[in-house]
C-alpha cells in the first residue's frame, strides 16, 4: 500500500472565502444609471399645469389649510371634522363619562359669549352638561383659530345634532378675544362658566 502525501486532502478543498475588490458589475451599474436618468428626466419634463376639469377644484389655499381671513366665509362643519370630531363624535353625543356631549348641551346652548370664551380659552376642570359631571381638560382654540372659523364652528354646533339655537357672528367673536386677549389659563369648569353666564 503506497502512502499518499498528507496535503492531497487539502488540495481537493476549494479555496476559503475572501474580500477582494470586486467591484460592481458594469450591466447592474448601467441599469441603475438608466433607470434613476428616466425619472429625473420624468419629473423635470411632466407639466405640472394639468387641466383644472381633471381636479377637484380645490384651491392651493384649501389645500394648505389657511384660515379663513376677512371676507372668507369659513364652513362650520369642515372645522368641527377637523377638530372637534375626534372627542364630541359625528353625532354631537360626545363620549359618555369622558367627553360631554354638545346635543343639548347648555353651555353650548348659552348666550354667544358663553361658547365663544370657552372655545378661545378651552376648560380644565368639573363640567357638568345635562345634568352629568365630566372632569377633563379641553384646549384652547384662540391661537389655532380665527374669529371666522370660531364663529362658524359654534354656529354649526348650535344648528346641528338637535339644537336651534341662534348663529354666532365673528364681530362677537373677535371682542370676546380683545376683551380676554390678557387670559392664560383654561376656565375652571363649572366655577367659572357661571360666573360667565351671569
Amino acid at each position: 500500500m503506497i502512502e499518499q502525501p498528507k496535503h492531497d486532502a487539502r488540495e481537493r478543498e476549494n479555496p476559503d472565502p475572501h474580500e477582494k475588490n470586486r467591484p460592481i458589475p458594469r450591466l447592474v451599474l448601467i441599469v441603475v444609471l438608466a433607470v434613476l436618468s428616466w425619472a429625473v428626466g420624468y419629473i423635470v419634463l411632466t407639466q405640472r399645469d394639468d387641466a383644472p376639469e381633471l381636479g377637484d377644484h380645490r384651491t392651493l389655499a384649501t389645500l394648505q389649510g389657511k384660515p379663513a381671513g376677512a371676507g372668507v366665509v369659513a364652513d362650520g362643519a369642515q372645522v368641527y371634522s377637523a377638530n372637534c370630531v375626534a372627542c364630541h363624535q359625528a353625532t354631537g353625543a360626545g363620549l359618555p363619562g369622558v367627553f360631554p356631549p354638545l346635543a343639548g348641551s347648555e353651555w353650548a346652548l348659552a348666550a354667544d359669549k358663553v361658547p365663544v370664551n370657552i372655545l378661545l380659552h378651552g376648560i380644565a376642570g368639573k363640567l357638568t352638561v345635562k345634568d352629568v359631571a365630566y372632569n377633563g381638560q379641553m384646549p384652547a382654540f384662540k391661537d389655532k383659530l380665527s374669529d371666522a372659523e370660531i364663529a362658524a364652528v359654534l354656529s354649526y354646533v348650535r344648528s346641528n345634532f338637535g339644537n336651534g339655537s341662534g348663529k354666532i357672528s365673528a364681530d362677537i367673536v373677535k371682542a370676546e378675544r380683545e376683551a380676554g386677549k390678557d387670559r392664560k389659563d383654561p376656565w375652571n369648569g363649572d366655577e367659572d362658566l357661571n360666573k360667565l353666564k351671569q
